[in-house]
């Protein structure tokens, strides 16, 4: 029972931290906050504002039910912050290997093609929310995952250390 409370915190932080941290937030953001990492070799790019908005709008829209704060509701030692996505295999911190996580969603260890379990552009049927997001969308929605360590640190992803009960 404590643990829905915690959940219950955990979207109230999230509901009123984007109060707070709405989208004239991006129009605020420079140049090298909005650069990531867009792939393997290390190359990157720099988001534009209208990409850092319509990421947090498509991301809060397809994944915040279950990724709240970069939080993985369904596993909580697994989330969105940098260390997780560079842990997994193929290692997720980069802009193309996000991209291709939501076209072929695998698990943790790369071993298990996962599309039934998590929405991906594979499993529209089951997810109907991924059938109305573009390219440009998923590109926009792994940009913001990437950018937000950098704009709400350690927040990010940072939910089960940080909302866990003692003990």
């Amino acid at each position: 029972m404590f643990k829905r409370y915690i959940w219950l915190v955990v979207a109230a932080v999230f509901f009123i931290s984007n109060l707070f941290v709405g989208s004239a937030i991006a129009a605020e953001l420079d140049e090298e906050t909005r650069t990531v990492t867009l792939n393997e070799q290390g190359e990157t790019v720099t988001l534009s504002l209208e990409q850092v908005a319509q990421g947090r709008k498509q991301f809060n829209y397809a994944c915040a039910s279950c990724h709240v704060q970069g939080i993985t509701k369904t596993n909580p030692n697994v989330g969105l912050e940098p260390a997780a996505l560079a842990g997994a295999y193929p290692s997720r911190d980069n802009l193309e290997a996000l991209v291709d996580y939501l076209h072929n969603p695998t698990t943790y260890d790369g071993l298990v093609e996962i599309s039934e379990l998590h929405p991906s552009t594979q499993s529209t049927d089951i997810f109907p929310k991924m059938r109305s997001l573009t390219e440009d969308d998923l590109v926009a929605i792994s940009g913001y995952i990437l950018l937000q360590p950098k704009v709400i640190g350690d927040m990010w992803g940072g939910g089960k250390a940080r909302y866990s009960a003692p003990g």
